[in-house]
């Protein structure tokens, strides 16, 4: 906690300042009308995997997602996630493929004369597999190969997820530490100029109420930097949550503040005895902060979410509020191959 209160530095904003962020985009529906964030949680859906390996488990065995995420700017985002566990091993493995397109560009040079067009995309193949350490504790693992083409600037990439997910079936609850994206660039878009990767270690709690078909949860992430603000000089106030403006003098307030964009919460409904209608939703105040307009209200920051199991199939979608200009739209259609045999 101490690591929240620390003001001897001032980052900018975490966004951008790494190579591969994509790496950080949501991979599910379901993930994305969280907030982005559901680490906390295992049960069948195997796009849990890609952000937290730990909570890779049984009920994965033969399940498939496919995954698209409508973007902003004509950028188009996906993941199609597989997972598998042998009969005689206590270990489930998954597979996926990550994609994102950024759409076609005019190609200029320094006279603005057109020359063309040309494209930019980003790819990472992951695999992990995750144990039972023992009753209530699974450990996990993922290795991500990461391509990236941007014009004519290419780069290769390798990274890491580690993961430990507790859960105590009887209280109905859940905890998880995860270190993501620990790596480094292979080969480097240009000679000598070596770029970090978006390192991030988060913890996790989730605690479904034993009346309510309701599981809520809380994620604090980007632990390895105490203080994420960022020095703005355009900005005068700061606000927290939907409350009123406070000067910036106030440390008192900056402290919360940064408090809070450490924190994601989100929510999410569980209706019927097979869960087959969900309706999530989450707030980030990181996302907030970051992408509100001065003066201006906005649902940046919040996201929601809704599921539906229908026969074999579970469709979900999820939307989240970036900015005022728009959001995003995310589709996913999940399977289980066994469904199929019966």
């Amino acid at each position: 906690m101490l690591l929240f209160f620390c003001s001897s530095f001032l980052y900018a904003q975490i966004g951008g300042n790494n190579v591969y962020e994509f790496l950080e985009f949501s991979p599910s529906a379901r993930i994305t009308g969280l907030a982005g964030n559901l680490i906390c949680v295992s049960d069948d859906d195997v796009t849990l995997a890609f952000d937290n390996p730990s909570t890779l488990n049984p009920s994965m065995h033969n399940q498939i997602a496919f995954n698209h995420n409508i973007h902003l700017g004509g950028i188009n985002h996906g993941y199609l996630a597989y997972g598998y566990q042998p009969k005689k091993w206590a270990t489930t493995f998954h597979a996926g493929m990550q994609y994102i397109s950024y759409g076609e560009f005019t190609a200029a040079d320094e006279f603005m004369n057109i020359q063309g067009t040309f494209e930019a995309a980003e790819y990472a193949l992951t695999v992990g597999a995750a144990k039972p350490v023992y009753e209530k504790l699974t450990m996990g693992a993922n290795i991500k190969l990461i391509s990236s083409q941007l014009e004519s600037y290419n780069s290769l990439g390798i990274s890491a997820d580690v993961g430990a997910f507790y859960q105590d079936t009887a209280k109905l609850f859940s905890a998880t530490l995860v270190l993501k994206n620990m790596g480094f660039q292979l080969t480097t878009y240009t000679p000598d100029m070596r770029e970090k990767l978006p390192f991030d270690v988060q913890v996790g709690i989730s605690k479904r109420l034993r009346y309510l078909p309701f599981r809520f949860g809380i994620i604090a992430h980007n632990l390895q930097n105490g203080d994420i603000r960022y020095d703005d000089p355009n900005m005068q106030e700061t606000t927290l949550l939907l409350g009123d403006a406070e000067p910036t003098d106030n440390v008192l307030l900056d402290k919360v503040d940064n408090l809070f964009r450490h924190l994601i919460f989100n929510g999410e409904f569980l209706f019927g005895k097979r869960e087959n209608f969900r309706l999530r939703f989450g707030y980030s105040h990181l996302q907030k902060q970051e992408l509100s307009v001065n003066n201006l209200r906005s649902l940046a920051g919040f996201a929601f979410g809704v599921g539906l199991k229908i026969k074999r199939f579970r469709v979900e979608f999820g939307h989240g509020f970036y900015h005022l200009a728009g959001g995003t739209n995310h589709f996913t259609i999940s399977t289980n191959i066994n469904e199929f045999r019966r």
